[in-house]
């Protein structure tokens, strides 16, 4: 059995300490660790990405990218974007893996301040070091905070879960793996090849 490395550690700093977590909490974080303040709780973890969640972050926004944020074959209407911070009441920051908003939202992006629009979809990418926060913290606050679309992407098992929101719970409306082909909610307007998604990539 290998050694526990740093990556396989997530710290959480959620002492209660009387006070609700500040950017400038944020702002005092050692270079190599990130974090998020979600609901009043500071949560951190090490920053960077192993190779099979680098790969299908890298993939996900290559393909989404055309489509749906430049309108090259495919509708247009979408802001996508990888680690976009916005924020919420209690939450100066949060930063899924992946986020979009819809165009009609959000019609135009803020230059010099945070964006405050509640995203119309994100995406968490699982790894050692992110599972347990993901699924348990983050997937609840998303939900509780009214995102209608959040998938989770899982390199290790090579699956793809796509979740709506309904009545402020999550409903899964499907879940694809290894090389599954599919139109995925919201952005079903073009096929996915899940193969393209795991590492290492195919030849």
């Amino acid at each position: 059995m290998r050694p526990e490395s740093f990556w396989d550690k997530l710290v959480f700093m959620n002492e209660p300490t009387g006070k609700p977590a500040t950017y400038e909490d944020l702002c005092a974080l050692p270079p190599n660790v990130m974090g998020e303040i979600l609901d009043g709780v500071l949560y951190t973890q090490p920053r960077g990405q192993r190779c099979p969640q680098a790969h299908a972050v890298s993939v996900l926004i290559r393909r989404l990218y055309r489509p749906f944020y430049r309108e090259i074959d495919g509708p247009g209407g979408w802001w996508v974007y990888f680690k976009c911070p916005f924020e919420l009441p209690g939450s100066p920051e949060v930063v899924p893996r992946l986020v979009g908003w819809r165009r009609e939202r959000l019609p135009h992006l803020p230059s010099d301040e945070s964006i405050k629009v509640v995203p119309d979809w994100v995406a968490e990418v699982l790894s050692p070091a992110t599972r347990d926060y993901n699924l348990r913290i983050k997937r609840p606050f998303y939900a509780k905070h009214g995102i209608p679309w959040m998938w989770i992407v899982d390199p290790e098992t090579r699956v793809l879960v796509a979740s709506r929101l309904e009545h402020g719970r999550w409903f899964e409306v499907g879940t694809w793996r290894e090389d599954d082909r599919a139109r995925i909610a919201p952005f079903d307007a073009i096929e996915l090849d899940l193969s393209d998604l795991w590492f290492p990539p195919k030849d």
